[in-house]
């Protein structure tokens, strides 16, 4: 099955609108280049200061893994602005909206102001936000919802690791 075909099916064969697609992924992406921008100081000087668990990635994988999930997180919030759910399109777009709000908030907490246990805070409200949009999405097309589940499962992976970051330091 082509990408095409991917995106159309179950929208009644409408064609993929390209420019909604581009601006869905667009929006994600900016929304972890902007604050990474913003804290590229921190990053490099304060984050190597910290003491880390043994099963902290290194440093390189982080911005493919990101770019990746951030293309994955554009193409659900596309697969669901299509469709013309009503309510249910609304409550799920608000909820997408919310927790990439808290995404990067995330990294200007954690990174900017430099506060570990601040950070750990809004990554479990992310945390749950992201759960409620996988759920919001579900119920309008489970393949967006499916393509939300690699944040979910690296989102709870980062929950751990800033939760080992604050008890060590």
């Amino acid at each position: 099955m082509t990408i095409t075909e991917t995106l159309t099916r179950g929208n009644d064969g409408e064609g993929v609108s390209w420019v909604a697609l581009v601006a869905s992924v667009l929006v994600c992406e900016l929304a972890g280049i902007v604050p990474s921008l913003l804290t590229a100081d921190e990053v490099a000087t304060w984050y190597p200061t910290l003491a880390k668990p043994a099963f902290t990635p290194p440093s390189w994988l982080f911005g493919p893994v990101w770019t990746t999930l951030y293309l994955l997180m554009g193409v659900a919030l596309y697969l669901v602005w299509r469709s013309d759910d009503g309510r249910p399109r609304t409550v799920a777009l608000a909820l997408f909206g919310a927790q990439l709000v808290l995404n990067a908030a995330w990294t200007m907490v954690f990174f900017g102001a430099q506060a570990i246990f601040g950070g750990l805070v809004v990554i479990l409200v992310l945390l749950a936000t992201i759960l409620a949009t996988i759920g919001a999405f579900a119920r309008i097309d489970r393949r967006a919802a499916a393509l939300l589940v690699p944040y979910l499962l690296w989102v709870g992976f980062a929950t751990a690791l800033n939760l080992q970051i604050w008890r060590l330091n």
